[in-house]
């Protein structure tokens, strides 16, 4: 049967690898992916999926779903397609949405007697808002026993851990005055800001050791000889407990409040984004692993133990989950890096969209066909959330 889905993925690769392709020449950003996401509906409805187009807030999310006789393994299907500002696809997202309508029509049309349902996921914004923590505050994903992922990379593996984060951004209010004539009747929004930057450093000696602080300057705060009466830092906080850096963002937020009364400066303070660290599912890697050997995918390599931030940690906070990471670029190659941007239609990110799609359809096999595998799964995922 694995055999067979292989098959009729190869069979749709000249329809998957024109619409990376099309996906790759028409970069979208921040919920704005009306073209990868029409794509990807469109090519779904056509194979016989019911589509929904549009969930919750986000107008370039979707939902499809498919389903063989009553009952079964309801199996996520999860997929970004937002690329990156000034960059592009330097992400590789363009390769999701293809190699995950091929693992769905692939799974749909090879005969499985045994009953199952596929939901695939559209989800938007990846790299900037996150549509998968407002999707499921919505309620999305709750109709799925598994998440499935892939992603391009420079290695075949699976990760183990990711880093929660939180990002802010903090506006200062101060008073402008000519800083030569009238210094004394200035109130500097930039002293605040600095003092944070400052304090942050500090911080840093009595957080844990895997805890990451990151801060810039947002906006220019004007010449030298005027007191600034606006200044705009953007702050990324991480760590691999989300607990933990809960209680690191509430010593930040009394860091911003203490840098304002130095200064006599007011502020505001805005949460941007909340990414949860990820829940690994051991058992459920060690499927996708299996797979990945058996379809003969390039560069095999250990699991991740540790990597960045993400909202699929989110999901994988509530359902068992894992993302393949497939070969596409040399190893060591970072992503967000121009380096993947040129990688993105040579023929290893085309086998990449083929052998990732190869390696999903066959682990959802497994767990389709294994007796008690779901059972399992959130049996694993259970004992691995509580040492998260």
């Amino acid at each position: 049967m694995k055999n067979k889905l292989k098959q009729l993925i190869l069979e749709q690769s000249e329809k998957l690898l024109e619409m990376a392709d099309r996906i790759f020449d028409n970069p979208e950003y921040d919920g704005e992916e009306v073209f990868a996401s029409g794509l990807l509906e469109d090519y779904l409805e056509r194979n016989g999926f019911q589509v929904e187009r549009g969930l919750g807030s986000w107008d370039t999310a979707f939902r499809a779903v498919w389903r063989n006789g009553e009952g079964g393994p309801r199996i996520g299907l999860l997929c970004e397609y937002d690329a990156l500002r000034k960059l592009g696809h330097g992400c590789g997202h363009h390769m999701q949405g293809p190699a995950i309508c091929g693992t769905a029509v692939a799974l749909k049309n090879a005969g499985i007697q045994e009953p199952f349902e596929l939901i695939v996921y559209g989800t938007p914004a990846e790299e900037t808002r996150g549509a998968k923590i407002t999707l499921w505050e919505d309620g999305y994903f709750r109709d799925i026993d598994v998440a499935l992922m892939m992603h391009g990379g420079p290695d075949t593996c699976v990760d183990e851990k990711s880093m929660a984060l939180s990002n802010y951004t903090v506006t200062f209010h101060g008073k402008g005055a000519h800083a030569a004539l009238a210094p004394e009747q200035g109130r500097s929004a930039l002293d605040a800001l600095l003092l944070s930057f400052n304090a942050i450093e500090f911080l840093r000696e009595h957080v844990r050791e895997d805890t990451r602080m990151h801060y810039t300057v947002a906006e220019l705060p004007g010449p030298a000889n005027v007191v600034p009466n606006r200044a705009v830092g953007s702050f990324s906080l991480r760590s691999y407990s989300r607990d933990v850096l809960n209680g690191v963002c509430q010593r930040f937020e009394r860091i911003i409040q203490g840098a304002a009364l130095m200064a006599d400066v007011t502020y505001e303070i805005r949460k941007d984004k909340d990414l949860d660290n990820k829940v690994p599912c051991y058992l459920l890697n060690e499927i996708i692993m299996q797979n990945a050997a058996f379809f003969q995918a390039p560069g095999i390599a250990p699991p991740r133990k540790k990597t960045g931030s993400t909202d699929f940690g989110n999901i994988t906070n509530h359902i068992p989950g894992s993302c393949i990471r497939i070969q596409f670029v040399p190893k060591g190659t970072s992503s967000h890096s121009q380096e993947f941007v040129d990688a993105g239609k040579s023929q290893q990110a085309h086998n990449a969209v083929l052998t990732s799609a190869q390696i999903l359809a066959g682990t959802a096999l497994d767990l389709i066909t294994g007796e008690g595998m779901i059972d399992r799964l959130w049996q694993d995922f259970e004992e691995a959330k509580k040492n998260a």
